[in-house]
């Protein structure tokens, strides 16, 4: 096992439904916008992978009555460059914490001198400010790779987003281990050939997980271990460098 390979939103922090929605509701009444993504709605937004592709969707899903602009793909890419910035002005004001077991094992991975890496579909300027906010202000430099937002062509459940992430760290699917949170993020990092560990969160727990090496709750704590709703941990309460070593393919 040389890399640990994490997903972002949904998997490192709860950041969907506290943090992306407000900063696009925000985003939708700055332009006036009759537009509202309630908690419900917004779960159901998520099967779609990526911000730009999330609003299109709801106005062709949802909105039909919408009498859109002439360019409407440069105008949703402005309504996303403003939620960004909503995004990373909240995550500045109110930092959200990481979940379980996150912090632990990325600071045990760099003990033992894996490579870190990251592969989301989130912008990269959302996953530095999570990381400088939530974890610690140096940490971008923790990660060997931050793969994000368009530099694929094709988000999850593509493998896109992990082949660069695979390139980038020059290893092999079978030396690394990925971490998600949802049915598309396994999908993808299944295709790419990566041995994956799924902490679901409100949002995902109800998905399809077929391929995954475990399903958790979190990654767990000495003091606060995980629930395992699939595969086989033996006495273990959290995830550690030694567990993960059992599913290395």
């Amino acid at each position: 096992m040389k890399a640990l390979i994490f997903d972002v939103d949904g998997t490192m922090a709860e950041t969907e439904r506290d943090a992306h929605r407000v900063a696009f509701n925000e985003t939708f009444a700055e332009y006036k916008l009759d537009w509202h993504w309630s908690v419900e709605l917004y779960g159901e937004l998520l099967a779609v992978t990526g911000g730009k592709e999330r609003i299109k969707f709801y106005l062709e899903r949802d909105r039909p009555d919408y009498i859109p602009p002439v360019n409407l793909d440069a105008f949703i890419a402005e309504l996303h460059q403003n939620k960004t910035a909503h995004y990373n002005e909240l995550l500045a004001r109110h930092p959200i914490p990481l979940r379980p077991g996150v912090r632990r094992l990325l600071e045990e991975a760099r003990r033992e001198g894996l490579q870190l890496a990251i592969a989301t579909t989130t912008s990269p300027r959302n996953v530095i400010s999570l990381l400088e906010h939530s974890l610690s202000p140096d940490s971008v430099a923790w990660f060997e790779v931050i793969a994000a937002g368009d530099i694929v062509s094709a988000k999850k459940p593509a493998s896109d987003i992990y082949d660069y992430a695979l390139k980038k760290l020059g290893l092999k699917a079978e030396q690394c281990i990925a971490f998600e949170d949802s049915g598309n993020g396994i999908r993808s990092a299944r295709a790419a050939g990566l041995s994956t560990i799924i902490t679901i969160n409100d949002y995902t727990r109800d998905e399809d997980f077929t391929g995954a090496s475990l399903v958790l709750e979190h990654l767990g704590e000495p003091d606060q271990p995980f629930t395992v709703l699939s595969g086989d941990v033996g006495d273990a309460g959290y995830v550690d460098l030694a567990l993960l070593r059992r599913f290395i393919c």
